[in-house]
């Protein structure tokens, strides 16, 4: 019996291969002055290294029982659908540069937009385009090309438009209906959706503002852009694709692989490339990937070892202890999901793992489900759009050929995002769903 209650309970000790990766990480770039001079995929290769040294007390498992704990995480199949989605992302990415979609995007957008709305203009694309897909990685790997052109042609700075692509994709990750999140969060909490897409987008409508006010405030240099640039409509269909079948609700994998399709057919009709040379564009966008997918079987990896180890647990059961009233109750859970979100660089997983001890905090302090699930999509997506291995930012980092800490200090809006959250927590906002108007439809099945 003391040892279930010890399994519920967790260990400290299954988080010591994420806090060594983060302090060495962390230790290195700072000291170094760059973070280029310490590889994101050397960190995670330290903390797998130290995962499999590390034993459980009271279980004696062999070397090769711990790699086969950490191949299985390895293969996770969630993990195994964000790499395949990574490989279509770097197609797509060379297709669309090839074939100049992405210049033809970028033109239409310097030609109609003043030059000090370009860079809202393209975190609202990226709320629209997120919103629509339901995912943030299929929006990152689509928009990303074209804010690398924009900050190419603009001299606006790489990581800053790439901070301004994660933050739009977080939008949607968090906000919409087909989203993975949004449907975890709901089911865990038995609430309707659209009482969560009300109760939320109260709670991130503040963020969506002053990132769009700090976005038109920042200083670019207008005279260097070139207004009125060649854009060709046939160019467009790409984009204008992916974003058609997003809204179809078409899942993010035929979606993109139809779009490459599409930017392959009209590259080798205007001659941008043969079909022989067509596989050559795929293949180096594909390769442009590799590191990343790797960086992401070892995160999974670690991952698993640390749940075997019981850090996730350990979190599970310490944090919310001392929860006493309302505001605890709702700090504890966005705290809880929150950092079972950066161990595990998975928000839907946070979320399914958080949800149970949300539903019980939420029924013991009176708070509408509606509201525990919002707080649950926000914080665990804006932990994802601010943690340096999570998928977002590798793929960001990869195609843009930067690192993921320098996207960091400017993915404004997730950090606007736990801003607002809290604060909004501590002022009780939004008061109008109350527990009874929630519970009375807390019965309803989700839609």
């Amino acid at each position: 019996m003391s040892t279930s209650n010890d399994s519920k309970k967790g260990s400290f000790m299954g988080l010591i291969p994420l806090i060594a990766f983060l302090v060495v990480y962390f230790a290195m770039g700072i000291g170094s002055g760059s973070f280029d001079n310490f590889p994101l995929m050397i960190g995670m290769f330290l903390a797998m290294v130290i995962a499999l040294a590390l034993s459980k007390p009271g279980e004696h498992l062999s070397f090769t029982q711990k790699v086969d704990i950490f191949c299985e995480g390895g293969g996770d199949k969630t993990l195994i659908l964000m790499i395949i989605i990574y490989m279509l992302a770097g197609a797509f990415y060379g297709i669309a540069s090839a074939m100049h979609a992405t210049d033809s995007v970028t033109n239409l957008m310097l030609s109609i937009m003043p030059a000090n709305l370009i860079l809202p203009g393209l975190f609202l694309i990226g709320c629209v385009l997120s919103f629509a897909m339901g995912t943030s990685m299929g929006t990152v790997a689509a928009l990303m090309p074209i804010g690398i052109d924009i900050a190419t042609k603009t001299g606006v700075s790489l990581p800053l438009v790439c901070g301004i692509v994660v933050g739009g994709a977080m939008f949607g990750d968090n906000l919409s209906f087909i989203s993975d999140t949004t449907i975890a969060a709901t089911t865990t909490q038995e609430c309707n959706m659209r009482d969560k897409f009300k109760a939320n987008a109260l709670m991130v409508l503040p963020a969506v503002i002053i990132t769009c006010i700090i976005l038109a405030l920042w200083p670019i240099n207008a005279s260097a852009i070139a207004f009125g640039g060649a854009w060709d409509f046939v160019n467009l269909l790409p984009y204008i694709c992916i974003i058609v079948l997003s809204l179809c609700g078409l899942h993010v994998i035929p979606a993109m692989g139809i779009s490459i399709i599409l930017g392959t057919i009209i590259g080798i009709a205007h001659g941008d490339f043969t079909f022989v040379q067509c596989f050559g564009v795929i293949h180096t966008g594909m390769t442009s990937m590799e590191d990343m997918a790797v960086i992401c079987v070892l995160v999974g990896g670690v991952i698993a070892m640390m749940k075997y180890f019981g850090g996730i647990d350990w979190l599970l059961s310490h944090i919310g202890k001392a929860t006493k009233s309302r505001i605890g109750g709702e700090l504890s859970i966005a705290a809880l999901v929150f950092l079972v979100d950066v161990a595990t660089t998975n928000n839907t997983m946070a979320i399914i793992a958080c949800g149970p001890i949300a539903k019980d905090i939420s029924k013991k302090y009176e708070i509408p489900s509606a509201r525990s699930a919002s707080i649950l999509d926000l914080f665990s997506s804006a932990g994802n759009g601010i943690t340096p291995y999570a998928g977002q930012l590798l793929v960001s980092s990869s195609l843009a050929g930067i690192t993921p800490i320098s996207i960091m200090p400017f993915v404004f809006y997730s950090y606007l995002m736990i801003i607002f959250g809290v604060i909004f927590i501590i002022i009780g906002f939004p008061k109008k769903f109350g527990a009874k108007k929630v519970e009375a439809k807390a019965t309803q099945p989700t839609e």
